[in-house]
């Protein structure tokens, strides 16, 4: 019976990104630079680098950006938040970040310190959501900024109407990119899309992939973040909390589904949530047909001058 696996080859159709989060010790960074280094032939159209609430992240997220930019051909794409900092405080990091080389800033309003769910509290003296943000970084220069947006819109927002007012506005302020929030549910993704186009938003809504490493934890993090998990993706799952070899083959099918999927319905960007692993989004893209380069002997990775 035929499958969306016997599907043309996507390489050359659809563009790639993935997301990593600064190490917190030499271990980890070994274990980022790794996952750089086996995703990197991949071509992605950009990599992005988190922060961490107030700057917590600042110096590790600085300093992996600026190696990417001196050790590979990657286009790095530095996040930035405005929680528990003043406009100058945060337009001292964007600067510091652009003297390092980054064209291209996520920025976001992030999470309180005390973690999903915490209420938000603007900082005195600082930007009060990502809109102004996005207006901040485009004052300060010609950037590429892409935001975030919520196919089943963001937990503390009331409606969509809000949540797709506030998108509007991040636009209008000078966003070139949406990334979305993970979602497993396509069809909430396309009505969302809709909607968006509807409230005359026009730029790229990218669907943020996230590979199933644990359903258990995913689960988790995907109630707090209002996000659906259907019930069919549930029970691919049954039975392998401790089979992390047949674990790891459903995710990357289930992935690769999702992506398939949303490429019949138009779709051809996608960001990659890594978790700092690559196996499982190497994998993905493997099975949707992308290819290394690999011309150059070293995987789009050189030594640093």
């Amino acid at each position: 019976m035929p499958t969306r696996f016997d599907s043309p080859t996507l390489a050359g159709r659809i563009k790639v990104s993935f997301e990593f989060f600064p190490p917190k010790n030499g271990d980890m960074e070994g274990q980022l630079w790794e996952s750089i280094s086996r995703l990197a032939p991949f071509n992605p159209d950009f990599v992005s680098v988190t922060y961490g609430a107030g700057g917590s992240t600042k110096q590790p997220t600085l300093n992996t950006v600026s190696r990417i930019i001196k050790e590979t051909d990657l286009a790095p794409a530095a996040h930035l938040t405005c929680v528990e900092a003043s406009r100058d405080e945060v337009d001292e990091v964007a600067r510091e970040f652009a003297g390092a080389g980054v064209k291209h800033f996520v920025a976001l309003r992030g999470d309180p310190s005390e973690g999903v769910g915490a209420k938000y509290r603007p900082h005195p003296g600082g930007y009060e959501n990502s809109a102004a943000l996005v207006g901040g970084l485009r004052e300060l220069g010609d950037f590429e900024i892409s935001v975030a947006a919520y196919p089943e819109k963001h937990p503390e927002s009331p409606d969509f109407a809000l949540d797709i007012d506030l998108l509007k506005r991040k636009v209008d302020a000078g966003a070139t990119r949406a990334l979305t929030q993970f979602f497993y549910d396509n069809d909430a993704y396309e009505r969302y899309v809709e909607r968006v186009r509807k409230a005359g938003i026009f730029i790229p809504i990218v669907p943020g992939i996230m590979p199933i490493h644990n359903f258990a934890q995913v689960a988790r993090f995907a109630d707090m973040c209002g996000a659906s998990v259907p019930e069919l993706l549930a029970r691919r799952f049954e039975g392998l909390e401790n089979d992390p070899e047949t674990r790891a083959m459903v995710a990357t099918a289930v992935a690769a589904e999702q992506v398939y999927d949303l490429v019949e319905r138009g779709v051809d960007e996608f960001h990659f949530y890594t978790m700092n692993r690559a196996k499982l989004v190497y994998a993905i893209c493997h099975l949707l047909g992308l290819r290394g380069n690999g011309s150059n002997g070293n995987n789009g990775i050189h030594a640093a001058a």
